[in-house]
């Protein structure tokens, strides 16, 4: 059979906007395409939307540790798993605005914000806002993630100028329940249509390696794919077993379907920034190679992910000569 039949029956892979929509049967025949051809139409997409070798930096700070009420089987910060992780308080404004401008020293162009929380109490918002205020006022774009918002909430931290809410649904509608029973799928989605109205930026993903099977992912990605408005950034997450977690012994999920997952993502959402986020110490320098050519161009910088580790300013800095990427410059309209 002549070599330029390989692909006629397939499904077009190059989706043009946002708004066209895929079904789960068109993205699992995508995300099963033998690798190189998946890989091949991935860059092919991310080339026509972004600098194929510019990364977006972003830091991660924990502004609120521990005790969150939620039972979340992969998280260090749940109330109900015995994982030795103390509680804190929400920190001071003036605390999160420095640590903004060592990020942003170091060449972070957005500044993520998380507290461990179901929701935050209304007692809070007047400070959330002044951090929002804060760091934007040194130029760095914003996100917080705080858990559930109610639509005051969203309108409150919309107004103090937030960029970004990350809220992500972690992995599909049916497998959903075997990882969180404190709240719903459909709380999430609450939450999302809460901040899209609001009028920020969505920032939505899920975390790979939580015993879901390769029909979840594609679930999970495909429900993203298809809200009303797809999110700006998707932060793809392999799960760090932590112990005294009900996931603490998870079986690892294979970096071959790592890369998939990322390169999926990028096919259904062109234009969405997607990021490697936790994990990344699990992963070898080739993974990750493999991750970016698949349409991956974000990253969280820094030794610590809210409470885990991460790699080292020193060891991305290395990655990225290696592999001929640069750091993406913030856009005067962002």
């Amino acid at each position: 059979m002549h070599q330029g039949n390989i692909t006629q029956d397939r499904p077009r892979a190059q989706i043009s906007t946002p708004r066209e929509e895929v079904s789960f049967e068109q993205a699992h025949i995508i995300y099963n395409f033998p690798f190189s051809d998946l890989l091949f139409r991935a860059q092919v997409v991310h080339r026509e939307n972004f600098d194929p070798n510019a990364v977006q930096i972003s830091r991660l700070l924990s502004i609120k540790t521990g005790g969150c009420a939620e039972d979340c089987g992969y998280c260090s910060q749940s109330a109900h798993s015995p994982t030795g992780l103390k509680a804190s308080k929400l920190m001071m404004v003036e605390k999160v605005v420095a640590e903004a401008k060592k990020a942003k020293a170091e060449g972070a162009t957005r500044y993520c914000m998380g507290a461990a929380w179901r929701s935050p109490k209304d007692r809070d918002m007047e400070t959330l806002v002044a951090m929002v205020g804060g760091v934007k006022a040194l130029g760095m774009e914003t996100c917080m993630t705080l858990g559930m918002l109610s639509p005051g909430q969203a309108e409150a931290l919309a107004n103090a100028g937030l960029d970004y809410y990350n809220h992500n649904i972690d992995t599909s509608e049916e497998f959903y329940a075997q990882v969180i029973t404190t709240r719903t799928f459909a709380d999430r989605l609450d939450t999302l249509s809460n901040v899209r109205e609001a009028g920020m930026k969505v920032c939505a993903g899920g975390i790979l390696g939580m015993g879901e099977t390769a029909n979840d992912r594609i679930s999970m990605l495909v429900t993203l794919a298809t809200l009303r408005e797809p999110p700006e950034s998707v932060p793809i997450n392999m799960l760090i077993p932590i112990p005294g977690s009900r996931l603490a012994d998870a079986i690892p999920v294979d970096p071959i379907e790592f890369v998939r997952t990322i390169a999926l993502a990028r096919i259904l959402m062109p234009r969405a920034y997607i990021r490697l986020s936790a994990g990344r110490t699990q992963m070898s320098d080739e993974m990750q190679a493999l991750c970016f050519f698949a349409g991956a161009n974000s990253i969280f910088a820094g030794d610590t992910l809210l409470t885990a580790g991460n790699p080292g300013e020193d060891h991305d800095r290395a990655l990225f000569r290696r592999l001929g990427l640069k750091s993406m410059e913030l856009e005067p309209d962002e």
